[in-house]
Protein backbone atom coordinates (compact mmCIF):
# COMPACT_ATOMS: atom_id res chain seq x y z
CA UNK A 1 0.00 0.00 0.00
CA UNK A 2 2.89 2.33 0.58
CA UNK A 3 4.68 3.93 -2.34
CA UNK A 4 8.33 4.84 -2.48
CA UNK A 5 7.42 8.15 -4.11
CA UNK A 6 5.13 9.05 -1.23
CA UNK A 7 6.40 7.56 2.03
CA UNK A 8 3.68 7.06 4.61
CA UNK A 9 3.92 9.27 7.65
CA UNK A 10 2.03 7.93 10.62
CA UNK A 11 0.94 10.04 13.57
CA UNK A 12 1.62 7.42 16.20
CA UNK A 13 1.03 7.99 19.92
CA UNK A 14 3.65 8.60 22.55
CA UNK A 15 6.22 10.26 20.32
CA UNK A 16 6.64 7.35 17.91
CA UNK A 17 5.91 9.36 14.77
CA UNK A 18 8.68 9.72 12.22
CA UNK A 19 8.98 13.00 10.35
CA UNK A 20 9.45 12.72 6.62
CA UNK A 21 10.44 16.07 5.19
CA UNK A 22 9.20 17.07 1.78
CA UNK A 23 10.54 19.91 -0.31
CA UNK A 24 7.82 22.04 -1.89
CA UNK A 25 8.80 24.56 -4.54
CA UNK A 26 7.47 28.10 -4.54
CA UNK A 27 6.20 27.46 -8.05
CA UNK A 28 3.99 24.69 -6.72
CA UNK A 29 2.50 26.98 -4.11
CA UNK A 30 1.81 29.63 -6.74
CA UNK A 31 -0.19 27.12 -8.75
CA UNK A 32 -3.03 27.67 -6.27
CA UNK A 33 -3.56 30.84 -8.33
CA UNK A 34 -5.93 28.81 -10.47
CA UNK A 35 -8.57 29.22 -7.81
CA UNK A 36 -8.71 32.99 -8.13
CA UNK A 37 -8.24 33.36 -11.86
CA UNK A 38 -4.46 33.47 -11.94
CA UNK A 39 -2.83 36.77 -12.68
CA UNK A 40 -3.81 38.84 -9.66
CA UNK A 41 -2.99 36.02 -7.27
CA UNK A 42 0.38 35.38 -8.86
CA UNK A 43 1.34 39.04 -8.89
CA UNK A 44 0.37 39.50 -5.27
CA UNK A 45 2.15 36.36 -4.17
CA UNK A 46 5.30 37.13 -6.10
CA UNK A 47 5.70 40.63 -4.73
CA UNK A 48 7.41 40.76 -1.39
CA UNK A 49 7.71 36.98 -1.06
CA UNK A 50 10.70 35.49 0.65
CA UNK A 51 11.10 38.21 3.29
CA UNK A 52 11.39 37.25 6.94
CA UNK A 53 8.86 39.16 9.06
CA UNK A 54 9.70 39.92 12.66
CA UNK A 55 7.46 38.94 15.58
CA UNK A 56 5.33 41.82 16.78
CA UNK A 57 4.34 40.56 20.21
CA UNK A 58 6.58 41.60 23.10
CA UNK A 59 4.56 40.48 26.11
CA UNK A 60 2.89 43.84 26.56
CA UNK A 61 -0.73 44.56 27.40
CA UNK A 62 -3.32 42.57 25.51
CA UNK A 63 -5.39 44.38 22.93
CA UNK A 64 -9.15 44.52 23.49
CA UNK A 65 -10.12 42.29 20.56
CA UNK A 66 -8.97 39.31 18.50
CA UNK A 67 -9.96 38.05 15.04
CA UNK A 68 -9.60 34.36 14.19
CA UNK A 69 -9.99 32.98 10.65
CA UNK A 70 -10.43 29.23 10.97
CA UNK A 71 -12.37 26.15 9.96
CA UNK A 72 -16.05 26.17 10.89
CA UNK A 73 -17.12 25.47 14.48
CA UNK A 74 -13.53 24.63 15.44
CA UNK A 75 -13.26 26.08 18.96
CA UNK A 76 -15.13 25.25 22.12
CA UNK A 77 -17.33 28.21 23.10
CA UNK A 78 -16.27 27.56 26.71
CA UNK A 79 -12.63 28.11 25.76
CA UNK A 80 -13.43 31.28 23.83
CA UNK A 81 -15.73 32.72 26.50
CA UNK A 82 -13.36 31.96 29.37
CA UNK A 83 -10.51 33.62 27.45
CA UNK A 84 -12.54 36.81 27.19
CA UNK A 85 -13.79 36.70 30.77
CA UNK A 86 -10.34 35.96 32.23
CA UNK A 87 -8.03 37.93 29.95
CA UNK A 88 -10.24 40.54 28.29
CA UNK A 89 -9.96 40.42 24.47
CA UNK A 90 -13.24 39.85 22.68
CA UNK A 91 -12.94 37.11 20.04
CA UNK A 92 -14.46 37.19 16.55
CA UNK A 93 -14.48 33.91 14.61
CA UNK A 94 -14.78 33.73 10.82
CA UNK A 95 -14.64 30.45 8.88
CA UNK A 96 -13.47 29.05 5.56
CA UNK A 97 -13.98 25.69 3.84
CA UNK A 98 -10.56 25.04 2.29
CA UNK A 99 -6.92 26.05 2.55
CA UNK A 100 -7.21 27.53 -0.92
CA UNK A 101 -9.89 29.91 0.31
CA UNK A 102 -7.74 30.93 3.29
CA UNK A 103 -4.63 31.53 1.18
CA UNK A 104 -6.46 33.45 -1.52
CA UNK A 105 -7.86 35.86 1.06
CA UNK A 106 -4.49 36.43 2.74
CA UNK A 107 -2.75 36.98 -0.59
CA UNK A 108 -5.39 39.44 -1.77
CA UNK A 109 -5.17 41.40 1.50
CA UNK A 110 -1.35 41.76 1.39
CA UNK A 111 -1.11 41.88 5.17
CA UNK A 112 -4.26 43.92 5.71
CA UNK A 113 -6.78 41.09 6.16
CA UNK A 114 -7.51 42.16 9.73
CA UNK A 115 -7.14 38.57 10.88
CA UNK A 116 -4.83 37.71 13.76
CA UNK A 117 -4.92 33.92 13.97
CA UNK A 118 -5.25 31.53 11.03
CA UNK A 119 -5.35 27.72 11.05
CA UNK A 120 -3.72 26.28 7.90
CA UNK A 121 -3.10 22.61 7.22
CA UNK A 122 0.55 21.66 7.58
CA UNK A 123 1.43 21.02 3.95
CA UNK A 124 0.68 24.65 3.07
CA UNK A 125 2.77 26.23 5.83
CA UNK A 126 6.28 26.28 4.27
CA UNK A 127 5.19 28.36 1.31
CA UNK A 128 2.96 30.56 3.43
CA UNK A 129 6.11 31.35 5.41
CA UNK A 130 8.20 31.89 2.27
CA UNK A 131 5.62 34.21 0.80
CA UNK A 132 5.32 36.34 3.93
CA UNK A 133 1.82 35.29 4.95
CA UNK A 134 2.69 34.32 8.53
CA UNK A 135 4.43 35.96 11.47
CA UNK A 136 6.92 34.04 13.60
CA UNK A 137 5.89 33.31 17.16
CA UNK A 138 7.38 35.06 20.15
CA UNK A 139 7.80 31.62 21.69
CA UNK A 140 8.37 32.79 25.25
CA UNK A 141 4.73 33.92 25.16
CA UNK A 142 3.65 30.31 24.53
CA UNK A 143 4.78 28.47 27.70
CA UNK A 144 1.87 26.05 27.42
CA UNK A 145 3.45 24.53 24.34
CA UNK A 146 5.06 22.27 26.95
CA UNK A 147 1.64 20.60 27.33
CA UNK A 148 1.77 19.31 23.75
CA UNK A 149 2.77 15.74 22.98
CA UNK A 150 6.20 15.76 21.30
CA UNK A 151 4.72 13.49 18.60
CA UNK A 152 2.81 16.49 17.30
CA UNK A 153 5.62 19.04 17.53
CA UNK A 154 8.54 19.57 15.18
CA UNK A 155 6.65 18.52 12.08
CA UNK A 156 8.36 18.55 8.71
CA UNK A 157 6.72 21.81 7.63
CA UNK A 158 7.98 23.76 10.67
CA UNK A 159 10.62 21.73 12.53
CA UNK A 160 11.22 24.28 15.28
CA UNK A 161 7.58 25.36 15.63
CA UNK A 162 8.65 28.90 14.85
CA UNK A 163 5.44 29.75 12.99
CA UNK A 164 2.94 27.06 13.87
CA UNK A 165 1.82 24.51 16.44
CA UNK A 166 -0.71 21.69 16.24
CA UNK A 167 -4.32 22.78 16.62
CA UNK A 168 -5.89 19.43 15.72
CA UNK A 169 -5.44 16.48 13.40
CA UNK A 170 -7.79 14.00 11.87
CA UNK A 171 -8.92 12.08 8.85
CA UNK A 172 -11.62 11.91 6.18
CA UNK A 173 -14.35 9.31 5.92
CA UNK A 174 -18.09 9.26 5.34
CA UNK A 175 -21.43 8.78 7.07
CA UNK A 176 -24.51 7.12 5.62
CA UNK A 177 -28.17 6.79 6.53
CA UNK A 178 -28.89 3.11 7.22
CA UNK A 179 -32.59 3.68 6.53
CA UNK A 180 -31.73 4.56 2.93
CA UNK A 181 -28.62 2.46 2.36
CA UNK A 182 -29.33 -0.91 3.91
CA UNK A 183 -26.14 -2.67 2.80
CA UNK A 184 -22.80 -2.24 4.56
CA UNK A 185 -20.39 0.27 3.06
CA UNK A 186 -16.72 -0.05 3.97
CA UNK A 187 -14.60 1.47 1.17
CA UNK A 188 -14.37 4.59 -0.97
CA UNK A 189 -15.48 2.45 -3.92
CA UNK A 190 -18.63 1.64 -1.92
CA UNK A 191 -19.13 5.38 -1.33
CA UNK A 192 -19.10 6.16 -5.05
CA UNK A 193 -21.32 3.16 -5.85
CA UNK A 194 -23.94 4.24 -3.31
CA UNK A 195 -23.73 7.84 -4.54
CA UNK A 196 -24.78 6.63 -7.99
CA UNK A 197 -27.54 4.36 -6.68
CA UNK A 198 -29.42 4.53 -3.36
CA UNK A 199 -28.04 7.96 -2.45
CA UNK A 200 -28.22 9.59 -5.89
CA UNK A 201 -29.27 13.20 -5.43
CA UNK A 202 -28.83 12.82 -1.67
CA UNK A 203 -25.03 12.77 -1.47
CA UNK A 204 -22.71 15.55 -0.31
CA UNK A 205 -18.95 15.85 -0.69
CA UNK A 206 -16.56 18.22 1.03
CA UNK A 207 -16.04 21.65 -0.48
CA UNK A 208 -12.32 21.00 -0.65
CA UNK A 209 -10.11 19.79 -3.54
CA UNK A 210 -8.05 17.48 -1.35
CA UNK A 211 -10.96 15.39 -0.14
CA UNK A 212 -12.85 15.29 -3.42
CA UNK A 213 -9.96 14.23 -5.62
CA UNK A 214 -8.46 12.17 -2.84
CA UNK A 215 -11.57 9.99 -2.63
CA UNK A 216 -11.16 8.95 -6.29
CA UNK A 217 -7.53 7.93 -5.83
CA UNK A 218 -8.22 6.30 -2.46
CA UNK A 219 -11.05 4.26 -3.99
CA UNK A 220 -8.66 2.96 -6.62
CA UNK A 221 -5.78 2.36 -4.19
CA UNK A 222 -3.64 4.82 -6.13
CA UNK A 223 -1.06 7.43 -5.16
CA UNK A 224 -3.31 10.38 -4.35
CA UNK A 225 -0.44 12.82 -4.83
CA UNK A 226 0.13 11.75 -8.42
CA UNK A 227 1.28 14.29 -10.99
CA UNK A 228 0.58 11.99 -13.94
CA UNK A 229 -1.62 13.96 -16.41
CA UNK A 230 -3.36 10.80 -17.61
CA UNK A 231 -4.29 9.80 -14.07
CA UNK A 232 -5.57 13.29 -13.31
CA UNK A 233 -7.58 13.31 -16.53
CA UNK A 234 -9.15 9.98 -15.61
CA UNK A 235 -9.99 11.41 -12.19
CA UNK A 236 -11.59 14.44 -13.82
CA UNK A 237 -13.64 12.32 -16.19
CA UNK A 238 -14.99 10.19 -13.35
CA UNK A 239 -15.76 13.03 -10.96
CA UNK A 240 -17.17 15.48 -13.52
CA UNK A 241 -19.06 13.13 -15.82
CA UNK A 242 -19.96 10.16 -13.64
CA UNK A 243 -20.27 11.43 -10.05
CA UNK A 244 -21.18 15.14 -10.26
CA UNK A 245 -24.75 14.54 -11.53
CA UNK A 246 -25.49 12.61 -8.32
CA UNK A 247 -24.09 15.19 -5.87
CA UNK A 248 -26.59 17.45 -4.13
CA UNK A 249 -24.18 19.59 -2.10
CA UNK A 250 -20.54 20.46 -1.49
CA UNK A 251 -20.33 20.97 2.25
CA UNK A 252 -17.18 20.78 4.34
CA UNK A 253 -19.30 20.50 7.50
CA UNK A 254 -21.91 18.02 6.32
CA UNK A 255 -21.75 15.92 9.47
CA UNK A 256 -22.77 18.62 11.91
CA UNK A 257 -25.08 20.29 9.38
CA UNK A 258 -26.92 17.41 7.76
CA UNK A 259 -26.90 14.49 10.20
CA UNK A 260 -29.16 16.18 12.79
CA UNK A 261 -31.48 17.38 10.03
CA UNK A 262 -31.39 14.20 7.96
CA UNK A 263 -31.00 16.20 4.75
CA UNK A 264 -28.55 13.81 3.02
CA UNK A 265 -28.26 10.06 2.89
CA UNK A 266 -24.52 9.91 2.22
CA UNK A 267 -21.94 12.47 3.34
CA UNK A 268 -18.20 12.72 2.98
CA UNK A 269 -17.06 14.00 6.37
CA UNK A 270 -14.08 14.66 8.59
CA UNK A 271 -14.12 12.46 11.69
CA UNK A 272 -14.69 15.22 14.23
CA UNK A 273 -17.50 16.77 12.22
CA UNK A 274 -19.15 13.36 11.93
CA UNK A 275 -18.85 12.85 15.69
CA UNK A 276 -20.48 16.21 16.37
CA UNK A 277 -23.39 15.40 14.06
CA UNK A 278 -23.91 11.97 15.58
CA UNK A 279 -23.93 13.41 19.09
CA UNK A 280 -26.48 16.04 18.10
CA UNK A 281 -28.74 13.62 16.22
CA UNK A 282 -32.01 12.51 17.80
CA UNK A 283 -31.50 9.16 16.00
CA UNK A 284 -27.78 8.37 16.25
CA UNK A 285 -28.39 4.68 15.57
CA UNK A 286 -29.73 5.65 12.13
CA UNK A 287 -26.27 6.72 10.97
CA UNK A 288 -23.08 4.80 10.28
CA UNK A 289 -19.60 6.38 10.35
CA UNK A 290 -17.05 4.71 8.08
CA UNK A 291 -13.29 5.08 8.08
CA UNK A 292 -12.99 3.72 4.56
CA UNK A 293 -10.24 1.70 2.96
CA UNK A 294 -8.02 0.90 1.37
CA UNK A 295 -6.49 4.38 1.79
CA UNK A 296 -7.70 7.63 3.26
CA UNK A 297 -6.34 10.98 4.38
CA UNK A 298 -4.39 12.24 7.35
CA UNK A 299 -4.16 15.98 7.98
CA UNK A 300 -3.00 18.34 10.73
CA UNK A 301 -4.26 21.88 11.18
CA UNK A 302 -2.06 24.38 12.97
CA UNK A 303 -2.34 27.56 14.99
CA UNK A 304 -0.48 30.36 13.22
CA UNK A 305 -0.45 34.18 13.23
CA UNK A 306 -1.19 36.09 10.05
CA UNK A 307 1.21 38.69 8.66
CA UNK A 308 -0.08 42.15 9.62
CA UNK A 309 -2.03 40.78 12.61
CA UNK A 310 -3.46 43.88 14.32
CA UNK A 311 -3.62 42.19 17.75
CA UNK A 312 -0.45 40.07 18.10
CA UNK A 313 -0.39 40.10 21.89
CA UNK A 314 -3.93 38.77 22.09
CA UNK A 315 -3.14 36.24 19.35
CA UNK A 316 -0.29 34.75 21.35
CA UNK A 317 -2.39 34.79 24.51
CA UNK A 318 -5.27 32.92 22.85
CA UNK A 319 -3.05 30.23 21.34
CA UNK A 320 -1.36 29.75 24.70
CA UNK A 321 -4.74 29.70 26.47
CA UNK A 322 -5.91 26.96 24.12
CA UNK A 323 -2.93 24.77 25.10
CA UNK A 324 -3.70 24.52 28.81
CA UNK A 325 -4.66 20.93 29.77
CA UNK A 326 -8.23 21.90 30.67
CA UNK A 327 -8.77 23.81 27.43
CA UNK A 328 -7.17 21.08 25.32
CA UNK A 329 -9.73 18.67 26.76
CA UNK A 330 -12.60 21.10 26.19
CA UNK A 331 -11.59 21.55 22.57
CA UNK A 332 -11.07 17.82 22.10
CA UNK A 333 -14.60 17.12 23.27
CA UNK A 334 -16.17 19.96 21.34
CA UNK A 335 -14.52 19.51 17.93
CA UNK A 336 -14.01 15.75 18.10
CA UNK A 337 -10.44 15.77 16.83
CA UNK A 338 -7.21 14.83 18.57
CA UNK A 339 -5.75 18.20 19.61
CA UNK A 340 -2.22 16.92 20.16
CA UNK A 341 -1.92 17.37 23.91
CA UNK A 342 -0.05 15.00 26.18
CA UNK A 343 -1.98 11.93 27.38
CA UNK A 344 -5.16 13.07 25.63
CA UNK A 345 -6.70 9.64 25.19
CA UNK A 346 -6.38 8.85 28.89
CA UNK A 347 -7.75 12.29 29.80
CA UNK A 348 -10.72 11.73 27.48
CA UNK A 349 -11.42 8.33 29.03
CA UNK A 350 -11.17 9.74 32.55
CA UNK A 351 -13.59 12.52 31.62
CA UNK A 352 -16.09 10.01 30.24
CA UNK A 353 -16.12 11.50 26.75
CA UNK A 354 -18.16 9.65 24.15
CA UNK A 355 -17.28 8.15 20.76
CA UNK A 356 -13.54 7.99 21.40
CA UNK A 357 -13.15 5.69 18.40
CA UNK A 358 -13.84 8.72 16.19
CA UNK A 359 -10.96 10.65 17.79
CA UNK A 360 -8.25 8.08 18.53
CA UNK A 361 -7.17 5.47 16.00
CA UNK A 362 -5.52 2.08 16.11
CA UNK A 363 -2.11 1.47 14.51
CA UNK A 364 -3.88 -0.49 11.77
CA UNK A 365 -6.17 2.44 11.00
CA UNK A 366 -3.27 4.88 11.06
CA UNK A 367 -1.37 2.74 8.60
CA UNK A 368 -4.08 3.39 5.98
CA UNK A 369 -3.76 7.18 6.23
CA UNK A 370 -1.56 9.27 3.94
CA UNK A 371 -0.84 13.00 3.89
CA UNK A 372 -1.33 15.34 0.98
CA UNK A 373 1.71 16.67 -0.85
CA UNK A 374 1.54 20.11 -2.45
CA UNK A 375 3.05 19.62 -5.90
CA UNK A 376 2.90 20.78 -9.51
CA UNK A 377 -0.51 19.19 -10.02
CA UNK A 378 -2.22 21.61 -7.63
CA UNK A 379 -3.58 23.94 -10.29
CA UNK A 380 -5.03 20.98 -12.22
CA UNK A 381 -6.61 19.69 -9.04
CA UNK A 382 -8.29 23.00 -8.34
CA UNK A 383 -9.55 23.05 -11.93
CA UNK A 384 -11.09 19.59 -11.50
CA UNK A 385 -12.70 20.69 -8.23
CA UNK A 386 -14.27 23.70 -9.94
CA UNK A 387 -15.33 21.66 -13.00
CA UNK A 388 -17.04 19.09 -10.80
CA UNK A 389 -18.91 21.73 -8.82
CA UNK A 390 -20.04 23.39 -12.07
CA UNK A 391 -21.21 20.05 -13.47
CA UNK A 392 -23.20 19.43 -10.30
CA UNK A 393 -24.77 22.88 -10.53
CA UNK A 394 -23.08 24.11 -7.35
Amino acid sequence: MTDSRNPLRILAPEGAAQVIAREVSRRRFLSIAAMTGGAAFLAACSSGGGTTPQPQATGGSLENSLSVYTWGDYDSPDVVESFTSELGPRVTLDSYSSNEELIAKLIAAKGTSGYDIVVPTGVFIPQMIENGLLLPFTKELLPNMSNMDPAYLGRAWDPENEYSVCKAWGTTGFVYDKNVITRELTTWADFFDAAQNEASGKTSMSDDPAGILGAYFWANDMDWNTEDPAELDACADFLVNTIAPHISAFDSYAGSNAIPQGTHALMQSWNGDARLGLMESSEPERWQWVLPGPITELWMDNWAIAEGAPHPEAAHAFIDWSMTPDNLLLNLDYIGYNVGGKDMEQAAEDAGLEMLDLMFFTPEQLSSMKEQVLNDSQSRRVEIWNEMKAAAGA
